[in-house]
């Protein structure tokens, strides 16, 4: 690249195309006259052309000079509109971003992270792919994305963890389930029941695992769900309970709906850890660190009532040593 012309050099001859005189484009430069006959010599060997026929009165351009300044004032041009862009944003974001989301969060919480976001930095373009989390992670460490939205904990690797919030777990039953007329429900109440869950690479299934260890519940051999709708469904089929995510039962369940029920246990409702992974050494850390920052706005303006902030920021060991127990 180092036998490119310069765009100094490119705006030296524009200026001289110009002006059509020497002296009046060194002028407009601030540079020498001679250091303008040098540059534009320069340009010249470069090309291997002729640009100007130098006359007494004025310059002018040649065939290969009009051409050359066609291409020169298109770079220039792109030149200039790549400082401006970065320029207008200010102290915003800007760019392309590709974000890697969880099926069980991203369709729940990011349109309105995605509207805030589109509202304070309009020229941060955002890709967003959504997928398990296991394999949300494996392509971060490929570099095919750049920051992911997952449960936490994510396994080892090289990874540093923007913890973001905890989310309840709630208890959904089919509208039939004798817990819907009872007046209190207790972990020791789910003892013997069969739970439905995830299948895996999910860590909502581990923690759903841990959940039936604790009360005693036994969690459904014969069907691993590939969705949050999907477990739904067969909870309203009374195939088994759920426990799912405060987000998902916000944003799909309603009050009156026909196949489940929302069920309040009388016990610590059970808590995920909700983080944004980079890559450790990554290059922007700091526009993610306001990433995550928008996001938890977010979740105390949009969802105050339903998830707890958390504030720290570290590198994941290999295993959470905050991980949610129920």
């Amino acid at each position: 690249m180092h036998d490119l012309p310069s765009l100094k050099q490119i705006g030296y001859f524009l200026a001289l195309a110009e002006t059509g005189n020497f002296r009046q484009a060194a002028d407009k430069c601030g540079i020498s006259q001679p250091s303008m006959s040098v540059q534009l010599s320069n340009l010249e060997k470069r090309l291997k052309v002729k640009l100007v026929e130098r006359g007494r009165a004025k310059v002018v351009l040649t065939p290969a000079g009009r051409e050359a300044e066609a291409r020169g004032r298109v770079l220039i041009d792109a030149a200039r509109n790549l400082v401006d862009w970065f320029d207008a944003r200010g102290d915003g974001l800007g760019g392309a971003i590709r974000l890697g989301a969880s099926t069980t969060l991203g369709p729940y919480l990011l349109p309105h992270v995605i509207a805030r976001l589109h509202a304070e930095h309009p020229h941060l373009n955002l890709f967003v792919e959504e997928a398990p989390p296991r394999t949300l992670i494996e392509d971060l460490a490929q570099g095919r994305h750049d920051i992911v939205l997952a449960q936490l904990p994510v396994g080892a690797g090289d990874f540093t963890v923007l913890r973001l919030f905890r989310e309840p777990l709630e208890l959904v039953v089919a509208r039939d389930h004798p817990f819907v007329t009872r007046a209190r429900v207790t972990g020791a109440d789910l003892a013997g029941l069969t739970v439905l869950a995830l299948g895996p690479g999910y860590p909502l299934r581990q923690q759903v695992e841990e959940i039936c260890t604790e009360v005693g519940a036994r969690l459904r051999g014969d069907y691993q769900g590939t969705s949050l709708d999907a477990l739904r469904l067969m909870a309203g089929m009374g195939m088994g309970i759920a426990f799912l995510p405060a987000l998902y039962v916000r944003s799909e369940i309603r009050e009156g709906d026909l196949d489940v029920q929302v069920v309040r246990l009388e016990r610590p409702r059970p808590l995920r850890s909700v983080g944004l992974v980079t890559r450790s050494g990554t290059e922007g850390s700091e526009v993610y660190a306001r990433i995550a920052s928008l996001i938890q706005a977010v979740a105390r303006s949009v969802f105050g009532g339903t998830l707890i902030l958390m504030e720290s920021v570290e590198d994941t060991p290999p295993r959470d040593p905050e991980h949610d127990a129920p």
